[in-house]
């Protein structure tokens, strides 16, 4: 009986063992695929190799995401990260734009905007939605108890529903987006992008997307009257900017996003990343206006089953609402034209040799 009991104990610790090192495996490859999804280099990896690696990192998401297994659209978080996804992807296709050719840059990029458009129902309704209940509760006195209000808010939640349910509910659309990122996926792999120029690779975009953004920044702030157009074109370069410097850092084997190898690129993304939401939630303030107002004008297209506007609101709701917006965006534009001078103040040819001293440090750093 001994040597039965040895050979079962022994059998046990093998299997324990077994599943020990399954589960150590799997907890790297998750390790590894977390480190993949975020926008930075490794110590000591060649600037074009990680960006390739970085497409592909974010188009895998994108794909992971919407590929749910099953006939069930995907939910609310997956398609905002879906749209986190591809933006992050135009703005790496717009600093390898000069690398890539117009024809290349032009194709790929309208790939991705179509691949957006499909997601931009139920991302717009959520959004307007949120922006909704935010204001009642900065306004919770004026807005939160008015009928009207509640009443608004309950048919943008019925368009919520709706439009969830109407993403990627047709099995055709999400086939077909999902081969036109699986397509994108292939042509990003046979990228073939210089290993030794550095970041001579992307100097010429990345100066031009800081150069576009302060031009739109003091396009924004001279502007007179309506500045909406000027405030939401600047955003997208704002944007650009945050993930062009992230994509430049390096970081260490931490998951942890404080670990850099020189703060300087943490320093502007964080700037970019900031000014970014105070840009992005003025310009969702924007489109709440402009849907209240055709709304009101009766001439908002609807594609709603019973054919009615779910903006239509009562004159008296309709302005507590404008006027809290208004109130709104004046702050935010202020602080984003003030924090916008913080990030663009230096003229493009000192902003450049200050990230090239910042690249360099980084790519000079050892693990």
């Amino acid at each position: 009986m001994a040597p039965l009991a040895a050979t079962l104990a022994a059998s046990v610790t093998l299997g324990v063992g077994l599943v020990l090192a399954r589960a150590e495996r799997e907890r790297r490859r998750k390790r590894e695929r977390t480190l993949d999804r975020r926008l930075a280099l490794r110590p000591l990896e060649p600037l074009g190799e990680g960006l390739r690696r970085m497409a592909l990192a974010q188009t895998d998401l994108a794909i992971e995401l919407l590929q749910t297994g099953d006939s069930h659209a995907p939910d609310e978080a997956a398609v905002h990260e879906t749209r986190k996804a591809i933006k992050r992807l135009r703005a790496l296709l717009r600093l390898l734009r000069h690398e890539l050719g117009e024809r290349t840059y032009a194709r790929e990029n309208d790939t991705l905007r179509e691949v957006a458009a499909h997601l931009s129902g139920a991302r717009d309704a959520a959004v307007m939605l949120g922006t909704l209940d935010a204001l009642m509760q900065r306004e919770p006195r004026k807005l939160a108890r008015r009928g009207g209000v509640l009443a608004l808010r309950q048919r943008l939640l019925a368009e919520h529903a709706r439009q969830q349910s109407l993403t990627f509910g047709d099995d055709g659309t999400r086939a077909q987006v999902l081969g036109e990122l699986h397509a994108f996926r292939y042509r990003v792999a046979a990228w073939s992008l210089p290993a030794g120029e550095g970041i001579g690779l992307v100097d010429a975009d990345l100066a031009r997307i800081y150069t576009q953004g302060r031009d739109r920044h003091r396009r924004a702030e001279r502007a007179k009257g309506e500045r909406t157009l000027a405030m939401h074109m600047w955003r997208k370069r704002v944007k650009d900017l945050r993930y062009a410097t992230e994509m430049l850092d390096r970081r260490n084997g931490d998951v942890s996003a404080s670990k850099s190898s020189d703060p300087r690129l943490r320093k502007i993304a964080g700037r970019a990343d900031g000014l970014g939401e105070l840009l992005g939630e003025e310009h969702d303030l924007a489109v709440f206006t402009e849907r209240l107002r055709a709304g009101a004008r009766g001439k908002r297209r609807t594609s709603s089953p019973q054919g009615k506007d779910p903006w239509r609101t009562g004159r008296r709701t309709r302005a507590a609402l404008l006027k809290a917006v208004a109130k709104r965006r004046r702050k935010l534009r202020g602080r984003a034209l003030r924090d916008g001078e913080r990030l663009y103040g230096e003229k493009p040819k000192r902003f450049m040799r200050r990230v090239r001293s910042a690249y360099d440090a980084g790519a000079r750093a050892r693990p």
